[in-house]
């Protein structure tokens, strides 16, 4: 979602009445049925290459700057341009969006906008849609001339009907051939109309969006855009007999909306660096293609090396030469990264390492969600390794974590590793414009000549900390090198000057580990159950600990920011409630599987990290859906764990 604006948003919608949905009882009818909600999820699904996923980020962005609360999941197949007509080939977004903050996708769609019926059906396989959801759905596909294709038809709506959705035709095809010649450029848009008239969102908010999202491609494509659009909205208009108000709240402060690839990017410029160096890989390269847009005004430099080893080393030389700069990839190429990453750390040169994660292993699930990367990140270099871990939750903390992570990895010398995943990549949020801080920029370095008795590490017995040199700094020549060596760079293979190295370097850790804030609970200091997560699973196990709450069970939850070193005070913490599980998007077994023993079970990865430093039994549910978690499922594993007390 490269392309949503992260502009300024002062809200002034008026604020509207929430309520439950509302029926009529018969008689004449004088107007839709206005059914008001605090909250509607809605998708629209299509073949790759309709632009289903454009009209969901342009209908998400603007529910966000209207006032609403909102988080958008894009629905994206694992093959570049999979077979039309076919349920894994579906392509799309998913847009929650409500009266108060969202902070997670939810668990299932009111709503769709289907433009085939097989689309729809990979939807409803994979247990998408509610029980009695709308769906909108393109009929060209009944009168198609392809006998086949008719027969998929009839047997798609046989299927459907067996279920409690409302479905409605909708004659797209025949209406966007009144506009454009292509209606696979055109569709896209007609389904925006139906979702603006439907959601009474605001038409201007919504032309304009589509002016910012087309701007590249002139007047005439944005105006036949907004013509397609009116279209779908007049149809709308005319033929359905329903509208979903979801009420929405004037905001007191500006707001940005992007999404979490943008705000990485943004991030890094906020922190003052001046060099991405990368190499496109799904789902981290639209972070690119927003720095190449914006960077270059700022002075920064976007690098696109031939390969991901080539795009670590470039930005390791430019830190080496007093810049910090960063480097975004996912998993495969954080593999192909690691030996680089281990020379950054013996020569203790600041690094900033974005892993925006996918599913594994291997290609695995390339445009799919998971937190799969976590050991691989703190483990995966060889030899020890010491280095900084930390993932951000929320959109709105990918930005200022770059900030922090720009300052850690100069203050202590060393890699900091930025965890997000496809569910924030692609997601976009609402959050209050960030306020320019100059101390997020760090001071240049200093340039001032070296002593003479100054060794190239020369390493704080107390904190392993030690001054950076820099090419061209007056007394400051020493040799580089990856080989293991003394205080003065020299290489040495003696015991002593090992030990000494590897212990200066791991204590930079602990010096670290004890700055780091104590994790915050939500909910209660104490009880039967602590809920621990990381990443962008927050908003939906803190939704699942509310719902467990309001039932009287007696669950919290805590979510960790740094994973390595982790935060000081979790065996205290741990120890004040009955068990501890941990929630994540990465593979467990589950304790009642076929052969599995307390001996041989694999745990999810933040459990066996917690399992080691803590040495309580820490207990973990996880699971590899290629989605983000839902919070139902959260809890229903939430219910099952207090009811058996035993792994699930």
């Amino acid at each position: 979602m490269g392309e949503i604006e992260p502009v300024e948003v002062r809200v002034a919608t008026k604020a509207r009445t929430s309520g439950k949905k509302r029926t009529r009882k018969g008689g004449k009818r004088k107007g839709p049925e206005i059914i008001r909600v605090p909250e509607h999820t809605a998708e629209v699904v299509s073949d790759s290459g309709e632009g289903a996923q454009k009209c969901g980020q342009i209908f998400g962005a603007v529910c966000a700057k209207m006032g609403n609360g909102a988080w958008t999941v894009e629905i994206i197949p694992a093959e570049i341009q999979p077979p039309a007509r076919s349920k894994a080939g579906g392509s799309g977004n998913r847009i929650r969006f409500g009266t108060e903050h969202i902070t997670n996708w939810g668990d299932a769609t009111n709503l769709v906008v289907a433009f085939n019926e097989q689309v729809l059906l990979g939807r409803v396989e994979l247990d998408a849609l509610a029980d009695d959801a709308i769906v909108l759905l393109e009929n060209m596909w009944a009168t198609h001339p392809d006998d086949e294709i008719r027969q998929q038809w009839k047997e798609g709506l046989e299927e459907l009907s067996k279920r409690d959705y409302r479905i409605i035709e909708v004659p797209m095809e025949e209406e966007c051939l009144k506009i454009v010649e292509d209606t696979r450029r055109g569709k896209n848009m007609f389904a925006l109309g139906l979702l603006t008239w439907v959601y009474d969102r605001d038409r201007e908010l919504i032309k304009a969006q589509i002016a910012h999202q087309f701007r590249k491609k002139g007047e005439e494509v944005c105006q036949r855009n907004v013509d397609l659009m009116e279209a779908g909205y007049a149809w709308a208009e005319k033929n359905l007999d329903f509208r979903v108000e979801v009420p929405t709240v004037p905001s007191e402060q500006p707001m940005v909306v992007m999404n979490g690839n943008e705000a990485i990017g943004m991030g890094g410029m906020a922190a003052g660096m001046e060099l991405c160096a990368m190499y496109p890989i799904t789902p981290a390269t639209s972070a690119s293609h927003y720095l190449g847009e914006v960077f270059h005004k700022l002075g920064g430099v976007v690098h696109q090396a031939e390969d991901e080893i080539a795009a670590v080393g470039t930005a390791i030389g430019a830190s080496w030469a007093g810049k910090v700069a960063f480097t975004i990839t996912s998993g495969p190429g954080l593999s192909l990264k690691q030996e680089f990453i281990g020379l950054a750390v013996m020569l203790e040169v600041p690094l900033v390492v974005v892993d925006v994660q996918r599913g594994g292993p291997s290609t695995g699930l390339p445009t799919k969600a998971e937190q799969s990367d976590l050991l691989t990140a703190c483990f995966g270099q060889h030899g020890d390794s010491p280095h900084v871990v930390m993932a951000p939750a929320t959109i709105e903390e990918c930005l200022h974590s770059m900030i922090t992570a720009r300052r850690i990895a100069e203050v202590f010398r060393t890699v900091v590793i930025v965890m997000t995943d496809a569910n924030l990549a692609t997601g976009v949020q609402p959050f209050p414009r960030p306020q320019l801080d100059p101390r997020w920029q760090q001071a240049p370095i200093s340039l001032t000549p070296v002593p003479e008795d100054q060794p190239a590490y020369d390493w704080d017995p107390q904190t392993g900390l030690a001054p950076r040199h820099v090419p061209g700094q007056s007394g400051g020549m020493h040799t580089a090198t990856g080989l293991s060596h003394n205080e003065w760079s020299k290489v040495a293979y003696d015991p002593d000057s090992h030990q000494r190295g590897c212990q200066m370097r791991s204590r930079k850790m602990a010096v670290l580990q004890q700055t780091l804030l104590r994790p915050e609970i939500y909910g209660d200091d104490s009880g039967d159950l602590l809920v621990v997560g990381w990443g962008s699973t927050k908003g939906a196990i803190e939704e699942a600990v509310e719902r467990a709450r309001a039932e009287g069970l007696a669950v919290s939850s805590c979510h960790l920011t740094f994973l390595s070193p982790l935060p000081r005070g979790l065996k205290e913490i741990f120890s004040r409630f009955e068990r501890v599980m941990t929630v994540e998007v990465n593979y467990s077994d589950d304790a009642n599987d076929p052969y599995i023993t307390e001996e041989n079970r694999r745990r999810a990865q933040l459990c066996r990290l917690l399992r080691e430093n803590t040495l309580v039994d820490v207990d973990c549910w996880s699971r590899v859906p290629g989605q983000p978690l839902r919070p139902g499922n959260i809890l229903n594993a939430i219910r099952q764990r207090l009811a058996m007390g035993v792994g699930v």
